[in-house]
């Protein structure tokens, strides 16, 4: 054994003045703020991306123009009515060569709000401005402009309503189309349309007292943005 105070032996030695490098190292080095640390805990699951409450309208029913490009719709006027789809004053709006759009306790809300709104027109007459609505697909974007806003929808499915059914004009007016009774978190358009090609080659020539056949084809459309109408740019 080496006495104390002696020489130490070679490694011992080297090793203490690895240690004391390293302890003059860390002495200066600086500390990590707070701030910079990762939290602890789960971390925050992404956004995911919805419309928020600001991208809806008022709810507000007013006169808009409708831009279906899929089907070579371009700013048919939508005419703003009080009332239910395809009633007597809807039909007379409709029998113009324009859209109709009810609403009240009976319709839907107005253009870009939070609910269903609601814009009827027809297919095979007075200029069939519908006619090739029934060929929407899923995804193709419904576009509608109001005052100084452009509301842009895309198709998301279809609806088929029998107009012999209380049931199934409940589902078609719904503020979530096809739950009646649920409150609405989007804004949500439904484009319907007469199904009278479909009903006669069926054999079904039934009617209402407006002419309406027993079925309307629905493409139901959910809200995703909201931007300037570029008919306000264009006027400026």
């Amino acid at each position: 054994m080496n006495p104390v105070g002696g020489h130490q032996p070679p490694m011992r030695l080297a090793l203490t003045a690895v240690a004391a490098a390293l302890a003059v190292a860390f002495a200066g080095a600086p500390t990590e703020p707070a701030s910079a640390r990762p939290a602890t805990g789960h971390p925050t699951a992404p956004a995911t991306h919805v419309a928020k409450p600001a991208e809806f309208s008022s709810g507000k029913p007013r006169n808009a123009r409708l831009t279906i490009p899929a089907v070579g719709i371009r700013s048919l006027k939508v005419v703003a009515y009080r009332g239910k789809t395809d009633d007597a004053p809807g039909t007379r709006i409709q029998n113009r060569g324009i859209a109709a759009s009810s609403h009240g306790p009976r319709g839907g809300t107005g253009p870009g709000g939070l609910g269903n709104y609601q814009v009827t027109a027809h297919r095979t007459s007075h200029g069939g401005v519908f006619r090739r609505t029934p060929s929407l697909h899923r995804g193709d974007r419904l576009l509608v402009d109001v005052g100084r806003w452009r509301y842009v929808y895309r198709v998301v499915t279809t609806r088929w309503v029998s107009f012999r059914s209380a049931k199934s004009l409940r589902e078609q007016r719904a503020a979530v189309p096809g739950r009646p009774g649920v409150k609405p978190k989007k804004g949500y358009i439904t484009i319907s349309t007469c199904a009278t090609p479909e009903d006669h080659a069926r054999g079904n020539y039934w009617t209402d007292r407006f002419g309406n056949p027993e079925h309307r084809i629905d493409k139901i459309g959910v809200l995703v943005r909201r931007m300037p109408s570029p008919h306000v740019h264009q006027r400026h």
